[in-house]
């Protein structure tokens, strides 16, 4: 009696839209190609595309929110939310600079024991 092959059952993952806006952001944003970001997700890069289209403000190549004309609450919340986002990660990445500038700047202490004659 042979075994039965098995195929691994694959489960339909769901993504909020916060996720999905952060990773075309991410995508557009960063200059890496659209492969590398969906390879480094764990999606298809034709997912991406889709969520750019729905996602990604108009100067980028997505649409408006809900159809909502350049210049409308809409359109600038959009952008708002892009900008603090921004904002928070290069925020992020000052404060792990200044830490890492003020470990490296501290003496070490085994640099000036047992260096005595």
């Amino acid at each position: 009696m042979k075994p039965l092959n098995q195929t691994p059952i694959k489960c339909r993952r769901k993504f909020d839209e916060t996720f999905k806006r952060e990773a075309v952001n991410n995508w557009l944003t960063s200059g890496k190609s659209v492969a590398v970001i969906a390879k480094e997700l764990g999606l298809a890069a034709n997912r991406l595309y889709a969520w750019r289209n729905r996602f990604a403000p108009a100067n980028l190549g997505g649409r408006t929110a809900e159809g909502a004309k350049p210049g409308s609450p809409a359109d600038l919340q959009a952008q708002l939310d892009a900008a603090l986002r921004e904002i928070r990660h290069l925020r992020e990445q000052r404060d792990i600079l200044k830490k890492t500038l003020g470990i490296l700047s501290e003496p070490s202490t085994n640099a000036t024991h047992g260096l005595t004659r």
